[in-house]
C-alpha cells in the first residue's frame, strides 16, 4: 500500500535545467525508492491545464498564512510510502540534508520550494485503474490540488462533496486511473486531492470539461464548495509524469 505521500513543488531555472533532471532521474529517485517503507517515486511537469483550469482558480478566495511560503509551480517530485511516519524516520527527515556535496548543489539549485507530507482519508478507482497496479507509482497525467478551508463549519460540507459526489463521478469517469483525498500531516496545507488519468487529453475532456466547470457556477454544490478553499500557488497542479516513462 502507500498511504503516505511525500509532495515537494519547485521551480528550476532555466541555465541548470537540463542537468538537474538528468541528475534527478538518473541518481536521486532510484537511490530515494530503494530506502525501506518506500513504494514508488514519480516526477511530473506542469501543464496548466486547460482555459476552464485558470477560470477556477480566479474564484479561490485569497489565501491567508502565505508568508514563507514556497511559490514554486513548475515541478512535482511525489513519493509513495506505506504510511507517512515512514517520512519522519531519521533517515528521511534527514534526507536532503545528509547528502553528499553534489547532491547538495543539485538540491539547492531549487527554487520556491514547498513540501508537504500527506495522509490518505479516501481513494476510489477509476474505470482504468487496471492500467497502475496496487502501490505503484500514479498515472501518466494528474491534477493534484493543495488547499485550506477558510472557515472550519465549511469543512463537514467539504467532506460531504467529496464523499458524495466527487469521487462517485471519478470512479466511472473514463480516461480516470483513480483519486484520492489525503489530509495533511506537515506542511501549509491542510488538504490535497490528486486525480489520476491516463493522459492530459482524457483529463481535460473528460473531468475539465466536465466536472471541473461546474465550479464556475455558484449554484453547483461544487461552485459553492470552491469558494470556500485557499490554495497553494498555482494549485490545482495539472500535470505530465516525466520519470518514469
Amino acid at each position: 500500500m502507500d498511504n503516505g505521500i511525500w509532495a515537494i513543488w519547485y521551480d528550476l531555472p532555466e541555465n541548470v535545467r537540463e542537468e538537474h533532471i538528468r541528475w534527478l532521474h538518473n541518481s536521486y529517485l532510484p537511490e530515494i525508492i530503494s530506502r525501506p517503507g518506500f513504494a514508488w517515486a514519480a516526477h511530473y511537469q506542469s501543464n496548466g491545464g486547460g482555459p476552464d483550469m485558470e477560470k477556477v482558480r480566479n474564484t479561490f478566495p485569497k489565501s491567508a498564512n502565505m508568508e514563507n511560503i514556497g511559490n514554486g509551480t513548475q515541478f512535482l517530485m511525489l513519493v509513495g510510502a506505506t504510511t507517512p511516519s515512514v517520512f519522519f524516520t531519521a533517515q528521511v527527515v534527514n534526507l536532503e540534508n545528509t547528502q553528499e556535496r553534489i547532491a547538495r548543489e543539485m538540491i539547492n539549485q531549487r527554487e520556491g520550494v514547498r513540501t508537504c507530507i500527506f495522509s490518505e482519508f479516501a481513494r476510489v478507482n477509476g474505470p482504468e485503474i487496471e492500467t497502475r497496479p496496487t502501490g505503484t507509482t500514479p498515472g501518466p497525467a494528474i491534477q493534484m490540488g493543495s488547499f485550506r478551508i477558510n472557515e472550519i463549519d465549511k469543512e463537514f460540507d467539504l467532506g460531504s462533496w467529496y464523499t458524495q459526489d466527487r469521487l462517485p463521478a471519478m470512479a466511472k469517469m473514463s480516461g480516470c486511473i483513480g483519486a484520492r483525498v489525503m489530509l495533511s500531516v506537515a506542511g501549509w496545507a491542510k488538504y490535497s486531492v490528486l486525480y489520476e488519468f491516463t493522459s492530459l487529453e482524457a483529463r481535460l475532456e473528460n473531468f475539465e470539461k466536465q466536472q471541473e466547470s461546474l465550479m464556475l457556477n455558484e449554484k453547483e454544490w461544487s461552485g459553492k464548495v470552491i469558494r470556500s478553499t485557499m490554495h497553494s500557488p498555482g494549485s490545482p497542479t495539472v500535470a505530465q509524469r516525466i520519470w518514469p516513462l
